[in-house]
């Protein structure tokens, strides 16, 4: 297997992650290499270990199996006694690991279900005949969205659902999904 020479861009929770950082200023075994990841769920945190002159990033499955899936900001740094230099940054996606979660779990992306509850208001709106816009009781106000301002949303959403299946389409090699139009 060949040890990837970058950081990944997306994980998933439970897998062996592993890639190793060659840093020509920064040699393993004077310096340190250090990782953080961030975001408002928490943070974790990997240090690097010395393969000859690299530095060599593993973390077992039984420690990723803790990250919580979500789109984390991570920064890299090399220390040693005295000194500390950032030598990168940048975003990783952590994905749930599927094989530990239980059935009735909610795998959509957060866009596939804004879709679905976008679509069960509309057909709310329309099953009311949409004879009800707003209202009021004991000094409380209340107005619903019109069917054209739900059906704005719901089309932005779409979209979005769309992107992301055609990236994960790319992502599995699989290609975008559009048309290729040929002229001979």
């Amino acid at each position: 297997m060949t040890i990837p020479t970058t950081e990944p861009t997306v994980v998933v929770a439970g897998d062996t992650l592993t890639w190793q950082r060659s840093l020509a200023d920064y040699p393993a075994g004077t310096w340190t290499l250090k990782y953080r990841l961030i975001n408002s769920a928490g943070k974790f945190d990997i240090t690097a270990t010395a393969s000859g002159t690299d530095h060599l990033i593993s973390v077992s499955s039984t420690t990723s199996a803790n990250y919580t899936a979500g789109d984390y900001a991570w920064t890299a740094w090399v220390e040693k006694t005295g000194e500390r230099h950032t030598v990168g940054s940048g975003t990783i996606t952590v994905k749930p690991n599927y094989a530990a979660l239980n059935a009735g779990t909610d795998s959509r992306t957060s866009a596939a279900r804004i879709v679905a509850q976008l679509t069960a208001a509309y057909e709310t709106y329309t099953e009311s005949n949409g004879l009800v816009s707003e209202y009021e009781i004991a000094g409380r106000r209340v107005k619903y969205r019109s069917a054209a301002e739900i059906l704005a949303q719901l089309n932005f959403w779409e979209a979005r659902v769309i992107k992301e299946k055609k990236a994960e389409r790319i992502a599995a090699g699989l290609g975008g999904g559009g048309k290729v139009l040929v002229r001979f």
